[in-house]
């Protein structure tokens, strides 16, 4: 059992379910399984519950489902997850775990459900990777670069993701979205997020793109070989959508905005890179441009200041579902002046664009 991640907790009361139900539907519905099943719980996977699921013959899977109470609209859609990620692992060289099957009978464990692949690994949570030496760290950093690349490369129609999103006009849609997402969980005024509700939509660069969208893209979320310095799959894809390919990697590089002790982990900002082992954010951009055959990354300001507003109101909507208690991670509730942290870093950078 020594290929257990040490991140596993018992099921949470809050997400206990019918593992009899669980271990009927995998023996119809999954290849090479093996009842009966021992399923334990992911701390973290903020908005989709994760668990971590061992047959008898002791293969292991991951199962994500939606969580339990009222959610906002058009969230936790792991239908979505499951569809892209089957996509990308048929039909590309963008590393990803294999899905098995998707449940969206409620009457199996009382929400929708998929099975996948459970990759021994390091998920990397920290980004200062600790106990990591520089050149692998440097490493680290060149294959989620090159991963992120090979993602945007790809050719969403060619895979049959051409109805996975609407084409174009993906930050304005973003903007609105995230907007009202932020409204529906708003708990106290933050000046500078409505600062940016109306600046963003009024100041979006020229050169629109469609690309497939990550839409959570970062080193957490990743898993890393064992032992080896290089990226072997993407995980937690709810956020998914075709979408700006420089929106996902305004996303990735906000960690070089975050300074020591911002939110759960500390950023990158003030640290001296070249000792760390990690390339500058200006090396990485133009790493990703030359995997991505385009001269430059313009607007990059903008592209940045938008993932802070879209991560402000993702961690608003965090925060209010741990008051009302039905989120999936007990930290939840510590999120609540991260929003504020974010808002006022995006507007920081408008202002210094201005």
């Amino acid at each position: 059992m020594s290929d257990l991640p040490d991140n596993l907790t018992p099921v949470r009361p809050a997400h206990v379910f019918d593992q009899g139900r669980l271990a009927d539907y995998m023996k119809a519905n999954v290849e090479g399984y093996r009842g009966p099943i021992s399923v334990l719980q992911f701390e973290g996977g903020q908005s989709n519950p994760t668990f971590h699921v061992t047959d008898d013959g002791g293969r292991m899977y991951v199962l994500r489902k939606k969580p339990p109470g009222k959610l906002l609209p058009s969230a936790h859609q792991v239908d979505r997850e499951y569809r892209v990620i089957k996509a990308l692992a048929d039909h590309t060289d963008v590393p990803v775990p294999k899905p098995y099957a998707l449940g969206q009978d409620d009457s199996v464990i009382g929400t929708a459900f998929y099975i996948m692949q459970f990759l021994p690994g390091r998920v990397l949570a920290d980004p200062k990777m600790p106990g990591i030496s520089p050149a692998d760290r440097g490493k680290i950093f060149d294959s989620m670069n090159d991963v992120l690349a090979r993602l945007h490369n790809v050719d969403y129609r060619a895979v049959g993701l051409g109805e996975f999103g609407r084409e174009g006009q993906y930050i304005q849609r973003q903007v609105a979205r995230w907007s009202s997402q932020y409204d529906l969980a708003r708990t106290e005024d933050i000046e500078t997020m409505e600062a940016l509700k109306k600046w963003l939509p009024e100041n979006i660069p020229p050169g629109d793109e469609t690309r497939i969208n990550h839409g959570d893209y970062r080193l957490g979320n990743t898993i890393v070989h064992p032992t080896e310095p290089r990226v072997i799959a993407v995980l937690d894809w709810e956020l998914s959508t075709l979408g700006h390919p420089l929106a996902d990697l305004g996303y990735n590089c906000m960690m070089y905005h975050f300074g020591e002790g911002f939110g759960a982990s500390g950023g990158y900002a003030g640290m001296d890179l070249k000792t760390f082992g990690i390339p500058t954010e200006q090396e990485y951009l133009a790493a990703y441009a030359r995997r991505t055959r385009r001269k430059e990354v313009p607007s990059w300001d903008f592209y940045l200041a938008f993932s802070l507003f879209r991560l402000a109101s993702i961690v608003q909507g965090v925060y209010k579902r741990g008051l009302d208690g039905n989120a999936s991670s007990e930290n939840a509730t510590k999120y609540g002046n991260r929003a504020r942290a974010m808002a006022d870093l995006a507007w920081s950078l408008v202002k210094k664009r201005a």
